[in-house]
């Protein structure tokens, strides 16, 4: 018993060392679209069974203790999720893909990512501008240059005498049987039709599904990330005087409806905050904050001054 409690005890001695020299921790970094920081020295390994075990613990502590800096609570699962990948790029030392993250989900990922160590994590979406994209996560020796992991589509047609809309050529995509996770930002084109960004495994099936849009006939091909077409939104600024900030009366001048109305459509759950649904009424607004009311379009909060009289002089930026 006691020849068999010492080989057991050698062995994982023999593989915490070997864990300990293949996985440096010293040193570490983490970028976001190139951009390096240093962190850091995550918790070190100890040689034996119980000091694994402790590791492991430690690991899980420090993952929680980041996912109660997020802030959108409503995306802690998915936050957790890129943790997970991130940890598990970090031990094998190879680079992992998320599929496409909504904004506040990329948003508080990104920034959760910047808090481990030993990692370099970059997001592509296909353009600078993009909402929707996918983070790849690695050792920096290893994540030198952006990975291969988006595909850019256009989407053409006669659409000159029936107009489609953003909404037509989204629901053709998820038409297909593609999840809305397998592909990034529609960048709609009008008469021109659409651009698409996927994973590059679904492309060659959504080009060979995709036959319609609407009653449209259309024709799908690769094109180069570089040959997107995208535009900067047109927005129309203008100046409302309020008496606070909060969203109910904000939004309700930024979209020329009535407060009350406003209300019903949060209470409906289509008033969102940066991409995250709005439940009260009195969430309290700043210079950045977007809101987006579904049929209504979106409002960026610019520059707020105070006046003589106690109230809000608020920049409205509405994009049309």
């Amino acid at each position: 018993m006691a020849a068999t409690s010492f080989v057991a005890a050698s062995l994982v001695r023999r593989a915490a060392v070997a864990f300990a020299l293949s996985h440096p921790l010293i040193n570490n970094k983490v970028s976001y679209h190139g951009t390096l920081v240093t962190f850091p020295l995550s918790p070190r390994l100890s040689s034996s069974a119980s000091g694994i075990c402790h590791l492991a613990q430690a690991v899980k502590r420090d993952v929680d203790d980041i996912l109660k800096g997020v802030v959108d609570k409503t995306v802690i699962e998915e936050v957790k999720h890129v943790l997970e990948m991130a940890r598990r790029a970090s031990l094998r030392r190879e680079v992992l893909h998320t599929n496409f993250l909504t904004p506040p989900v990329l948003k508080e990922s990104m920034l959760a990512l910047e808090k481990l160590a030993d990692l370099k994590a970059v997001a592509q979406g296909g353009y600078p501008q993009a909402e929707r994209c996918r983070i790849s996560v690695g050792h920096p020796e290893l994540l030198t240059s952006d990975p291969d992991i988006i595909v850019a589509l256009s989407i053409t047609g006669n659409f000159g005498f029936q107009p489609c809309s953003h909404g037509d050529f989204l629901g053709a995509i998820l038409g297909t049987g593609i999840a809305r996770e397998k592909f990034g930002d529609v960048i709609f084109q009008g008469e021109k039709g659409a651009q698409v960004i996927v994973v590059p495994d679904l492309a060659d099936y959504l080009i060979s599904s995709l036959d319609k849009v609407g009653n449209v006939p259309v024709s799908l091909a690769k094109i180069p990330l570089i040959a997107l077409d995208y535009e900067q939104p047109r927005t129309k600024s203008f100046k409302a005087i309020e008496l606070s900030l909060r969203i109910d009366a904000i939004a309700s001048a930024g979209f020329k409806i009535s407060r009350s109305k406003l209300v019903d459509l949060i209470r409906d759950g289509d008033v969102r905050l940066n991409w995250t649904p709005v439940t009260k009424n009195g969430a309290t607004l700043k210079t950045g904050d977007i809101v987006s009311v579904r049929g209504k379009g979106r409002l960026k909060i610019g520059e707020i001054n105070s006046t003589k009289k106690g109230k809000f002089a608020v920049e409205l930026i509405r994009y049309l």
